[in-house]
């Protein structure tokens, strides 16, 4: 009986070692600094965020009607006039990720590196580069979380007209295009 045991283990692990990855939105987070007046900084963050690794590809999904400034007035504002989530709800980002590589860290190991991500926010798709690191916190856990901001530009976007109507509407005589994004995504598989 127990040589049966140990043979279904050792079966079964090499399927476990490429079990999908799926993000934890409770344990995770996404967040973006706004700077208005050329000198008031503010930081906002989304509520939903969904994703897994799968099939060497690592996927982030933001609801961006879940977006959070604590201004209920500003969230409503920055739903319809920013991000139109009536026709973009969502924002994805995405990059290749090796499972195999997961799999090879041990727990505590920390990894850093320089990663290739496709956006794809408000219908357009951009190629950029952000550091992160991972840390294997045990066999079913791992926390992925970046470095250094990735800064968004709300022209490369298509937002830029968004940016200008939430000024207008808030009355202020500045806010800046160029958004720095933060997030520590926790993995569980």
């Amino acid at each position: 009986m127990k040589k049966l045991f140990v043979l279904t283990l050792l079966m079964l692990a090499p399927f476990s070692a490429y079990a999908q990855w799926n993000l934890s939105n409770d344990d995770s987070s996404v967040n973006m600094i706004s700077v208005k007046k050329s000198a008031v900084g503010e930081v906002h963050s989304f509520r939903k965020v969904s994703g897994a690794i799968k099939d060497d590809k690592a996927t982030v999904v933001i609801d961006l009607s879940s977006v959070e400034t604590h201004i209920p007035i500003r969230n409503e504002r920055m739903k319809t006039l920013l991000f139109d989530v009536a026709h973009f709800s969502t924002a994805s980002i995405s990059s290749d990720i090796k499972k195999d590589d997961l799999s090879r860290m041990k727990v505590g190991d920390i990894r850093r590196s320089t990663i290739d991500l496709e956006v794809h926010l408000h219908g357009v798709t951009k190629r950029m580069q952000v550091g992160i690191q991972i840390i294997k916190l045990n066999d079913n856990r791992i926390l992925v979380a970046s470095t250094s901001p990735l800064i968004l530009n709300a022209g490369d976007f298509n937002l830029a007209e968004g940016v200008d109507a939430l000024r207008k509407v808030a009355k202020l005589p500045s806010i800046s295009t160029a958004v720095p994004v933060s997030f520590s995504l926790l993995f569980t598989r």
